[in-house]
Formats: C-alpha cells, structure tokens, sequence
C-alpha cells in the first residue's frame, strides 16, 4: 500500500516511511491510496466476535499489506487489553466509554498501537534511536507518553500549553521521567503544534535526529481510533439497535472523527455523523458556509478540543475530494459554550445519574438536539470525569473518586522544561541532544 500526501507535492511513501516520519516532506498528511472493504460476511457476524478479533480484521484491511499478519495479530491483541464498553444513557442515546485504558482516556489505543507499530519497523529497518514529537491539548501527551514509556530506542518530546491542561492531565506525562520529557510552552495548543510540524521540515534538525510524531497526524495514530467504532456497531448489533445509527465525536484536531469515517469507508454502517465543538468553531462554520477559516484556538472547561486549525480536517476534504456537498451532506455540527456544557453534565446527572466529562456532554448535548426517533446515538465519552474532577464535581454537586492509577501520577513530581513559542527556541533544545 502506498500513502500520499494531501499537499501532493512529495512522492509516495510506503507505511514503514509514513509511520517512521509522520508527516510529509511537503507539511501535508498522509493517506492510504486506497481502502480496503471488509466483507459483508464480517458484518454479519460482527456481533459475536470479541473486540479484539473486530480489531485484527480492521488492522488488517489497513496494514495488512506491510505488515507481517502474525506480528499485526500480537500487535492487536497486546493493545486492546481493556474493555471499550458501549452504555446506555438516555432515551435511544448510548455512551461509548473510551476511558478504560491506562490513562483513562480515548487516545490510548492509538498511542500503544503506534508505540509497538514504530518499534515494528524499527527492528525492520535496523534503526537504533528515533524521537517523537507530541504536541498535546490534554490527553493525547498522557496517552502517548504512557504508551512509549520505556519503549527501547524511543524518546518521546511532549509539548503542552503552560495553565491549558488540567491538572491530573499534566501530571500524567511530566511524572514519568526515563524516555519521557515534557515541555511547557508559553502559548497555546495551535503554537505547540505548529512547532512541532516545524521540526518535521528543517533540514537541519532532521539531519541531527531522526523525528516522528504521534499526534494523529501520523497514520499509525489516527487509523487504529477507527477499532472503536466498528467495536460499538457490534455492540448495539447485539442490542438490536445498530439500524440507523448515528455516531457523534467530540471533536479537537479531527483524528478520533476522521478515523470513524474511515471506519465507514470500510463499510461500517453508519448513518451520519454529528462533530460536536466546544466554542472553537471552525469545522462547524465551514460546515454552514463552506470556507475554512482557521482561527486562534480558545481556552475552554472541553481543553482538548481548543484547537483552532485542526490538521486532520486535510484528511477529510481529500476522502471527499474537497466536496463541501458530500461533507456536509454526512456529517452535522454543533458548538457549545462553556455555561451550556456545565449545563449539560448537570442536567445528565440528575436526570440519569450518568457523569460525564466536559467533552462528552457536548456529544451527549449535540444528540440531544439533533437525534431522530427511528436513530440510535452514540456519542464517545472520551476520558474519566475525574480527570477534570475540579471542573465537574461542583456542576453536578458530589463528589468523584479519583482512580488509583490516577493518584500514582498525582503523587509524583512534576519535572517539565520551560519554553517559548517560538521554534528556534524548540530547535536550539533539540540541537543539544
């Protein structure tokens, strides 16, 4: 399988280039030159198959080509070692729970599926010593530096927005010490990620180190998020509610939603999809007019999803072939202020008893609002309340309990390094290393 860039201005790469470099020469984002459909058989049968068996044969429809299948099916079955249940919350709206990894977020399964991939074709290729770079608004620096903590050849740079994060958030990747560094960065999520896409095309950076990201800029992120949502369809299969069903992504940088319409393109049945935006708007302005209008991102109680330029919304318009029409036609939005979302989670709570985080109650909200009798809802709740327990418990007026796994990382200390928002500052740091 050959990837391409959705700048089209660099050759083709094939999946070892793509995992191993994260971005393309030419800034853009790399694509598979085609998809794979999964047979009608697997659909039909989906339902009585364990998550892990669904996720061998999404893996395989993806890597299948380049990856040997026997290392694909330990690879699999090594990350989905935690339940993805799907719950029902209200009405016909159903919680998918993506918080049963180890840093009790969604992005945990793509960061252990790229940490063990990159190792893959590092053994391949006789490579002794690569460097990620992560730039994170919230849970994508824990999920990544937990899923390459210790991994052998590997140091993982993990950029976050110094006051932007929350706290049990921050403390889980700036506690771990040995192949982990974390970086505070005077600005915002849109400046650490610009830094990093800068280092991915200096010349000189890149002939001192060999540099990839595990943001969902990079395939190996983004694709495996797709196990999810083919994981929810069997669920509801087995309920009897997967006719009609309409799945709705709290949305940030657009990888967890880009990677649902892969899922689609595979041959997922699903019906539409709804991105459901704190107050940084773009993708939803773009879905009512039709222009991309990047903007500064802004700080909100939903911190993983202040991002302002997503990059996978480049991802979306090659699937479509740039058709304002075909995307708005499948995909719906929706945008949240920070009183509504706090309104939300209360609401939820006393009327179900279900807690949710800042970013599920926009998805919960959005299907609320939109959702059609004869549709089943699922909405993703993307990390553990309590990783936001001083947002949530005086919403909803009682309190969380703090996971131990969770107090591990609270107990530790912090140890960051301060840096500036300019990149020439990012690269000096890294020229020393």
């Amino acid at each position: 399988m050959k990837y391409f860039s959705t700048n089209q201005q660099a050759p083709a790469a094939t999946l070892q280039q793509a995992v191993i470099n994260g971005l393309a020469p030419d800034r853009g984002l790399y694509v598979p030159e085609r998809i794979n459909r999964l047979p009608k058989e697997f659909f039909d049968y989906i339902h009585e198959m364990q998550f892990q068996d669904i996720a061998y044969n999404v893996a395989s429809a993806f890597f299948g080509e380049d990856v040997d299948l026997d290392a694909l099916q330990e690879l699999v079955f090594s990350t989905l070692s935690f339940p993805c249940p799907v719950v029902h919350v209200n009405d016909n709206i159903y919680s998918l729970e993506l918080f049963h990894g180890p840093t009790l977020a969604f992005k945990d399964v793509g960061a252990r599926f790229m940490a063990r991939l990159l190792q893959y074709f590092m053994n391949v290729e006789g490579m002794q010593q690569t460097n990620v770079l992560v730039a994170t608004s919230g849970d994508t620096g824990s999920a990544v530096a937990n899923g390459f903590l210790g991994v052998e050849g590997i140091h993982v740079y993990v950029l976050y927005p110094k006051g932007k994060v929350s706290n049990i958030q921050e403390c889980q990747f700036t506690t771990l010490g040995k192949n982990i560094t974390a970086i505070e960065v005077d600005g915002t999520f849109d400046d650490c990620q610009r830094m990093v896409k800068s280092a991915f095309i200096d010349s000189e950076l890149n002939s001192h180190m060999q540099l990839t990201s595990a943001n969902s800029i990079n395939v190996a992120r983004f694709l495996p998020q797709a196990f999810y949502y083919f994981n929810a369809y069997a669920q509801l299969k087995k309920m009897g509610k997967a006719d009609n069903m309409v799945i709705c992504v709290p949305s940030g940088n657009f990888g967890n939603l880009c990677a649902a319409l892969y899922a689609r393109e595979l041959g997922l049945p699903v019906k539409r999809f709804i991105a459901a935006n704190n107050i940084n708007d773009v993708f939803f302005n773009y879905l009512q007019t039709g222009n991309y209008e990047p903007k500064a991102s802004v700080q909100t109680i939903a911190n993983a999803m202040d991002v302002g330029d997503p990059s996978n919304f480049a991802r979306i318009l090659h699937l479509y072939d740039s058709s304002h029409e075909r995307i708005a036609s499948l995909i719906s939005g929706a945008t949240y202020t920070d009183e509504q979302i706090k309104e939300t989670m209360k609401k939820c709570f006393d009327q179900t008893g279900y807690v949710l985080d800042p970013h599920g109650a926009c998805g919960y909200r959005a299907l609320q609002e939109q959702l059609q009798a004869e549709e089943a809802g699922v909405f993703c709740e993307t990390a553990h309340p309590a990783k936001f327990k001083d947002t949530v418990e005086p919403v909803i007026g009682t309190d969380i309990e703090i996971p131990e796994r969770l107090q591990n990382f609270m107990r530790a200390e912090k140890k960051s390094v301060p840096m500036s928002n300019h990149f020439e500052d990012f690269k000096d740091f890294l020229m020393k290393k």
